[in-house]
């Protein structure tokens, strides 16, 4: 009896173990998001676009673009290839250097106060959710403000990564989709 309770125990430890192991091979991918120290750094290594969602904790928009687009297995696909992604939180508190210039929360911007970088990114333009896409030189592309449709930003950045931005509009790039 002895035996068996102590297989028993054994064996529903190891179906415990097997199925944690399970559950982590079987994870959805999600887009790898970094901070904007880590971007940068891998950026110099290894040059990418780097693909800038600035957003706020009180937006529902944004939410909604979290849960719904960037979820979404091809936008998750483009972006980790193409793209280092970035979560910048207009109203953080935290400062981020970048090129020996500290930027900082500022609270006389706006009712609630935004940081300085995001102020930069979106030239002073506080709408939210809003992408910013750099190139590899970390020079601005674009700025595209609004909540994006897994549709709307599967085009944005095919249209962005795939160079298309160098030779056309975006208009025109959806023309020939």
């Amino acid at each position: 009896m002895k035996k068996l309770l102590v297989l028993l125990v054994l064996l529903a430890g190891g179906l415990i173990l097997i199925s944690s192991f399970s559950a982590e091979e079987n994870e959805p991918p999600t887009i790898h998001w970094y901070s904007w120290e880590e971007a940068i750094s891998l950026n110099e290594k290894h040059p990418k676009k780097l693909l800038i969602d600035v957003y706020t904790d009180w937006c529902g928009w944004c939410k909604k673009m979290d849960k719904e687009t960037f979820t979404h297995p091809a936008i998750i696909d483009l972006v980790n290839k193409d793209f280092y992604a970035i979560k910048l939180d207009a109203e953080q508190k935290e400062d981020i250097v970048y090129k020996d210039f500290t930027f900082s929360f500022n609270p006389e911007h706006g009712r609630k106060g935004a940081h300085d970088l995001a102020v930069s990114l979106l030239d002073g333009k506080m709408g939210y959710p809003s992408l910013v896409y750099l190139n590899e030189q970390q020079s601005r592309i674009t700025i595209s403000p609004g909540y994006k449709t897994v549709e709307g930003l599967q085009a944005e950045l095919e249209f962005i990564g795939g160079e298309h931005y160098t030779s056309m509009t975006f208009e025109e790039f959806k023309l020939k989709e």
